[in-house]
């Protein structure tokens, strides 16, 4: 069964987030929304307008595309030798 959206969405979300080292509640704080609303979101619970998904692409300082795309909630780690 293909992924929906929202799952994916909330997936990248929570990758870059931790990737970028920031808490819930910091971004959260940034985008002026709940921490606990930007849980839902990462828990793929939230539909997100258009507009609330550039908002959160603006925040992490990536393309919008991303958040929708799959593999980019794999950062890359350095292989061992």
């Amino acid at each position: 069964m293909k992924e929906a959206l929202k799952h994916r969405l909330g997936r990248n979300l929570r990758a870059l987030r931790v990737s970028r080292g920031l808490t819930q509640e910091k971004l959260a704080e940034e985008l002026d929304v709940t921490p606990r609303y930007l849980a839902g979101i990462e828990r793929g619970e939230r539909n997100l307008t258009l507009d609330s998904i550039d908002a959160l692409a603006d925040a992490l300082r990536v393309d919008n595309v991303a958040l929708l795309t799959v593999g980019v909630d794999a950062p890359t780690t350095p292989q061992r030798l």
